[in-house]
This record gives C-alpha cells, sequence and structure tokens, in this order.
C-alpha cells in the first residue's frame, strides 16, 4: 500500500516539480497568496480575482471568463510541464491520450487552488451585499461553464491530433518527424537523458480517476519511438501556445473595444500562461542550452532598449514633440524665476483675487476657503467628490462659492478636478445638478481593467498604434487607455486642453487648481495651470539668489514653446496620479528628458502648496478677506494608535527598514505639513482655522446608519472599487469626526443656525 502511494503517478509528479520546476510552483503559490488575502490586500490585488469586473459590472459573464482564464493558465502549466518531463515516463507513450493522462495526474496542485478560489470567492460573494445569495450561485455557474469550456477546446484539440504510440508506429513510422533535423537532435538528446534516468512509476491515474498499474513491458518498446510520441505530442502543444500568443495580439489591434476589455485578472492569467509556455517551449526547443540563451536574450534586450525602435516615449498629449527639445538646465530654471517674472505671476493672480472677493458685495471680509485633498488612487477620488458634495449642501454652494483654491495629490485632484467641473457646468446650466450621485457612480467606474488589458496586448510589446489629438500625433499606451477610460465615465467632461480653464479661473467663477507632479529627475515639483504660478518655486524677495535651490518649475512657461498651453488636461490628471507600474512615466521634450510621476511621493496632501499660496498672498488675505478656512480631505485618518511590536522573525528583520519607511511615509508627510500649518497660524496677521474630513470605515457609527454590525473594511489603493469598498468609502461621511466638520462650516457659512441638512441621496 506504501508503495502504491508513493511510487503512484501523482506523487512522482509532484516531488518532481518541487525539485525541477520550483518557479513554476511558485506561481501557484503567489496566486494562491493573493485570493486568501496574504499578499496585496493594501492595492486591492485579491478584488480583482473575487470580484471581477465586465463592462462595469461583476456579473456571470466576468466569472465565465476569470474560468476561461484559470484553465488557460492550468492548462499552460500542464502543456509546459509535460513538453519538459513527460518524456521522463515512457509508460504514457504506450497509453491512450497520452497528454490527457499527464493533465490528470498532474492535477493536484491545480485542484488544490481551484478549491481555494471557489471556497474563498463564494464566501466573499456571500458578504458582499448582493440582492440574494442565488446571485452567487449564478457567479459560480459562470466560472464552472468557462472553465469547462475552455478545458474541452484544449483537451479536445488533444485528443483529435495527439497520438499514442500504437496508433504512430501502426503502419509507416512518422516521415515528418524523421525529416526534421532538429527534432531529430532532440530526439537523440532526451533519448541519452532516459538512459541515465531513473523515475520509478507504478501506480497511475486513467481517465477515469481510478488506480491503474504501469505496463511491467514496458521497456520492451523501443527508447526512440516512444519519445517520438511524445515529440508529436510536443509540437501539437507547441501549436496551442503560438495561437494564444496570436491570438493576444489579435487583441491589442482591437483593444479600445469594451467588448475585448477583458478583467484584469483574467488579463492577469493569461500572461502568466504565456510566459509558462515560454518557459516550456524555451525548454523544449533548446535543451540544455535554454539558461544560457535566455539570458543572453535578456542582455540583448537591456542592450538594445534604449534604441528608438523599442524606446519609444510615453508622451503627454497635446504637446508637440516634433520641435527640438528644450534645454532642461539649472540656468535655464533661474531665467524662468527671476524677480519680474514672479512679480508679473504674482500680480496676475492679485487680479484673479479681486475678481473672486467681487462675488461677494454684500460681504466686505469674506472668508477665503482652501481645500486640500490627499492621494490615494480611486478611493481618494471618491472620497474627495463625497466630501465636496457634502460641503455643498452647506447653503446651497455656500461654501464652495468661497473656495478659491484646490490643491492635492493623484486621486485627490481627480476628484476636485470633476467635481470642478461639474460645478462650473451648473453656473452656466441650471439643469446640472452638483449633489447628484451619478457623479459618485462616474468617478468609482472601474478604471483598471483597460491599463491592465493594454499592458498585456500592447505595452509588453512594440506599440505600433497611433491616434490624434489636437492635430497632433501620438502613440497608444496604457496612459492613453487610462486617460480614455477615465474620460468615459465621467461623460467626456474633462477632455479639453488646460487653456479652457483659463477664463474660469480669472474670473472667479471656480477655484484655482494646480496641478502638480513630481519630476524623478531631481524631485522638484511640475506646476500644470493655465496661469503661470513661478512664486511656488522661489523665494518672492529674491533675496537667497544663487544660494537658492528652485522647488518648482512652471510647466506653462516652461514648455511654452511645445505648445503647453494646448495640454489635455487628462494629461495633466495623469501626470499628477502616474501609479508606478500601473501609468507609465510621462517623459517630456526636454534635454536631458523630464520624466513625471505620482506627486503623492512629494506632498500627498496638498498642504504645502497651500500654505505656500497662503504666505505668498497673505497681505491681501490680511487686507480683504475675514481670514482662511483650510479644508483637509484625507484619505487616512491623522492619528492612530501605537500599533503593539512583536519579536521579528529573520525575514522580518531584513525587510523591517524598507517596510517601515513605506508605512511610515504617510506619517512622515503629516508630521511635516502639522510643522508648516502650527508656524503659519501663528505667523500670518490673519485668521486660520483647519477643517478635516478623514476616511476612516471603522468609525462608522455601525447599526444606527448601516444595516450591517460588522466593521467595515478600508478599500484599497487601486483604480477599481468593490461594491463594498464603495459603501465603506461613502458611508465614512457619518464619523462623528466629519459629522463635527460638517456642523463646523454650518456655523462659519449659514446664514441661520439650523441643523445641516443631509441632501445627498442615500
Amino acid at each position: 500500500m506504501r508503495d502504491k502511494i508513493w511510487y503512484s503517478f501523482p506523487i512522482q509528479l509532484f516531488f518532481l516539480h518541487l525539485r525541477k520546476n520550483l518557479g513554476l510552483i511558485l506561481v501557484w503559490v503567489l496566486l494562491m497568496g493573493v485570493i486568501l488575502e496574504h499578499f496585496g490586500v493594501t492595492l486591492g490585488i485579491p478584488f480583482l480575482f473575487l470580484d471581477p469586473e465586465y463592462l462595469h459590472q461583476v456579473s456571470w459573464i466576468s466569472f465565465f471568463l476569470m474560468g476561461v482564464g484559470f484553465a488557460i493558465l492550468t492548462m499552460a502549466f500542464h502543456m509546459s510541464t509535460y513538453i519538459m518531463d513527460g518524456r521522463l515516463f515512457s509508460f504514457l507513450a504506450v497509453e491512450n491520450r497520452p497528454f490527457i493522462h499527464y493533465c490528470i495526474n498532474n492535477g493536484a496542485i491545480p485542484a488544490i487552488f481551484y478549491i481555494a478560489y471557489i471556497v474563498k470567492f463564494v464566501v466573499f460573494q456571500l458578504e458582499n451585499d448582493l440582492p440574494n445569495d442565488w446571485v452567487v450561485l449564478v457567479y459560480f455557474a459562470g466560472f464552472f461553464a468557462g472553465s469547462v469550456l475552455a478545458f474541452s477546446v484544449i483537451f479536445g484539440y488533444s485528443a483529435f491530433t495527439n497520438k499514442d504510440f500504437f496508433i504512430l508506429f501502426a503502419g509507416t513510422v512518422d516521415k515528418r518527424l524523421r525529416k526534421v533535423r532538429l527534432t531529430r537532435a532532440n530526439v537523440l538528446s532526451q533519448y541519452k537523458d532516459l538512459k541515465t534516468q531513473k523515475h520509478k512509476v507504478l501506480y497511475y491515474l486513467g481517465t477515469s480517476l481510478k488506480p491503474k498499474k504501469v505496463r511491467p513491458d514496458i521497456s520492451r518498446f523501443e527508447g526512440t519511438m516512444l519519445l517520438r510520441v511524445f515529440d508529436q505530442n510536443h509540437l501539437n502543444l507547441f501549436i496551442i501556445q503560438i495561437f494564444l500568443i496570436l491570438f493576444v495580439l489579435f487583441l491589442g489591434l482591437f483593444k479600445e473595444n469594451p467588448y475585448l476589455q477583458l478583467p484584469a485578472a483574467m488579463s492577469s492569467t493569461l500572461l502568466l500562461a504565456i510566459l509558462i509556455m515560454l518557459v516550456g517551449a524555451a525548454s523544449f526547443w533548446l535543451r540544455r542550452w535554454s539558461t544560457f540563451v535566455v539570458f543572453s536574450f535578456l542582455i540583448l534586450l537591456n542592450y538594445f532598449s534604449n534604441f528608438n525602435f523599442l524606446n519609444r516615449p510615453h508622451e503627454a498629449f497635446g504637446l508637440d514633440y516634433s520641435l527640438p527639445p528644450v534645454n532642461y538646465s539649472l540656468a535655464r530654471m533661474d531665467s524662468l524665476l527671476t524677480p519680474e517674472l514672479v512679480k508679473k505671476d504674482r500680480d496676475n493672480v492679485l487680479e484673479i483675487l479681486d475678481n473672486w472677493k467681487a462675488k461677494f458685495p454684500d460681504e466686505s471680509k469674506p472668508k477665503l476657503v482652501m481645500v486640500a485633498a490627499s492621494g490615494g488612487g480611486q478611493r481618494a477620488a471618491l472620497w474627495t467628490v463625497r466630501i465636496l458634495q457634502s460641503i455643498y449642501a452647506v447653503e446651497s454652494g455656500e461654501v464652495i462659492k468661497h473656495t478659491e483654491l484646490f490643491t492635492g495629490a493623484s486621486g485627490g485632484v481627480l476628484g476636485e478636478a470633476f467635481f470642478r467641473e461639474i460645478y462650473l457646468r451648473s453656473l452656466e446650466d441650471s439643469t446640472v445638478n452638483p449633489m447628484d450621485t451619478k457623479y459618485l457612480d462616474q468617478i468609482s467606474s472601474d478604471n483598471l481593467n483597460p491599463i491592465i488589458f493594454t499592458l498585456l496586448v500592447n505595452d509588453l510589446l512594440i506599440r505600433n498604434q497611433n491616434f490624434h489629438y489636437n492635430g497632433k500625433k501620438y502613440l497608444k499606451d496604457r496612459g492613453f487607455a487610462f486617460e480614455n477610460q477615465l474620460n468615459l465615465n465621467t461623460g467626456g467632461v474633462l477632455d479639453k486642453p488646460i487653456s479652457a480653464y483659463k477664463e474660469p479661473e480669472f474670473s472667479g467663477r471656480i477655484p484655482l487648481l494646480p496641478v502638480t507632479t513630481l519630476i524623478t529627475n531631481d524631485g522638484r515639483k511640475l506646476v500644470i495651470s493655465p496661469h503661470s504660478m513661478s512664486f511656488f518655486g522661489t523665494s518672492m524677495q529674491g533675496k537667497l539668489g544663487i544660494n537658492e535651490k528652485k522647488q518648482t518649475i512652471d510647466f506653462l512657461r516652461f514648455f511654452e514653446a511645445h505648445d503647453s498651453k494646448n495640454l489635455r488636461f487628462l494629461s495633466a490628471l495623469r501626470m499628477s496620479a502616474t501609479f508606478p507600474f500601473v501609468t507609465p512615466n510621462i517623459e517630456l521634450p526636454s534635454d536631458p528628458v523630464m520624466e513625471t510621476m505620482d506627486t503623492g511621493l512629494s506632498d500627498n496632501f496638498g498642504i504645502q502648496d497651500a500654505l505656500r499660496f497662503m504666505y505668498v498672498f497673505q497681505s491681501w488675505i490680511y487686507e480683504n478677506t475675514d481670514g482662511v478656512v483650510l479644508v483637509t480631505i484625507r484619505d487616512s485618518e491623522k492619528s492612530t494608535e501605537i500599533a503593539p511590536s512583536f519579536p521579528p522573525r529573520i525575514f522580518e528583520k531584513i525587510f523591517m527598514p524598507l517596510k517601515n519607511i513605506y508605512g511610515n511615509w504617510d506619517n512622515v508627510q503629516t508630521i511635516q505639513n502639522e510643522v508648516l500649518f502650527n508656524y503659519m497660524s501663528e505667523s500670518m496677521p490673519f485668521a486660520l482655522e483647519r477643517i478635516e474630513f478623514e476616511y476612516a470605515p471603522e468609525k462608522v457609527q455601525v447599526g444606527e446608519l448601516t444595516e450591517s454590525q460588522e466593521t467595515m473594511q478600508r478599500a484599497s489603493l487601486n483604480w477599481r472599487l468593490t461594491a463594498r469598498e464603495k459603501k465603506s468609502i461613502l458611508e465614512s461621511i457619518y464619523t462623528l469626526k466629519n459629522q463635527s466638520s460638517l456642523k463646523r462650516l454650518e456655523e462659519l457659512f449659514a446664514k441661520d443656525q439650523s441643523p445641516i441638512k443631509e441632501t445627498i441621496q442615500q
């Protein structure tokens, strides 16, 4: 009995993979860690698998596609390991449908994953506020149907094309295999391996899943003929691999068709499947040279990657890249930050402030409101719009009317920009209601599927598709996919050049919104606005001279020759929200090339820009206003309890320094901002009050305003939110702190003292 188990084919295959194919096993381990929410939870990676979206909704179709994706990944694992190791088990060659028998016996690892995934996604969906529990059964049926269909197609092809020993050699030997020199060389090489390696197998699982004994007379069959059976099988599997890669390339031609934009998790499984298949193909064709050839290929790819035909820039749409690049140097920056230019920009904004004050003829000194919204992907965008709508509810927009500056980073800026555009349209069209809940749905719609899909079918290969914007041609990439999807989600209202906001901002109808992005070359900020704001980057008096390191670069003036005023506003927002590996760093037309990324790395809360604006215009604020109200919208709590610490393990000691840097970056910036705010509050000649809103779902008054008695789950840092995450964001307005902040705004701006009325539809 012991030998029957130990020398069974499934057990021997499992240990063979542990010894020889550990990298492929780690793929399954990684996926298992993801679906069990042990890996990537902060970034929301598990929810892409447990709650997949297709055409902006979770449905049986999205789970059907997940079933197809997992089936393709599973078959890639089977095909690659069969190509690499099937020859070691010669008894398969005399079995009817050898590849299918191999898959059955090689199914232990995928089966464990499938069981874990099904249990996990069912439990997840049962807790996901579905209309009824029967919906989960529909999802399971979709997943099951997709898996069965994909397995049936691949197994059907294998059963039809793959031959066993007796069929292949019943008549004449396959002359085609005999004539192909490379195949014959592989056969001889594999035959030598077969003579020197022993893999004892006594039992295997048949197609009925019952144990069967290996033929005792297998040794009487000619070894080279047995190996030709495997070669013939390998060739057919290689055809499947080529077909899948060609299919992915085909999808790339129509990647903007929403019906072809696969769920992000399925795109990931297809990518893993292709990589696994390439491993098997390289092992089969290159044999012992595979490692050398692969490393040589990677070295050559790295060497040629900076050549023009491979290194094609990710561009900012609207800029003219056909002109010679602008000189990017310290001297160039100094020439654009002269006292004369700084004074010119300051005087222009003073005129804007005068126009803003003119909106309040009945108030000699109106309060000036500034809003700073933190970054945090789509959760920050939705949270920002939610708070701005709640603020707008105070006296029918009185607070927003007093607001003259929006600052922030990443998702917070996206939320501010979207709400500002809706507010502007409401001033021009009385039918537009900034409080409409449809805007919450729009800003929270999935924006990740097109990005990951484009990464799979386009950006990992040579990008060759173009599009035209404002008469200029640009390459399509996942940055374009991000902008295009954001544009579709928001109804196209943000698709305009930055210059379109020059007049509304100048007249004071809408707040200024300087979009900032971090320059990776030197750590400075790039300030994007239809109005030059050089005063952000240097001292007002100019006394520091050559001893001062300039802090920002004014985009409008720096790239004026490249048509900077016609930069697409969506590109400006993308530059502020460039999440590493998801959206690519934008390269600007300068020499050396200027690259930008998410400004959250520098100031994730927008506090520094707001305080700098106050400092520059402190005299005007003191003479013309009743002080400043700084509204901060955070996607995290400012003050939390100190977490308990435990003795670290060895691996934790290795990674602890990096983990501490990443985990405390939010706290470091918060403390720095506290220092700056306290200094400003104590030194400015006007009154400065701060009103804070925090996304803290665990502090929602559960049981009074929600049906669930469980702690709300914090939303992930991602460009896609689950229904549960959206709910936690929207209901966080009901924390005691946030309700207190709304009441304080009412006290400051309401004409009567009646309690604030919540007008957002639940």
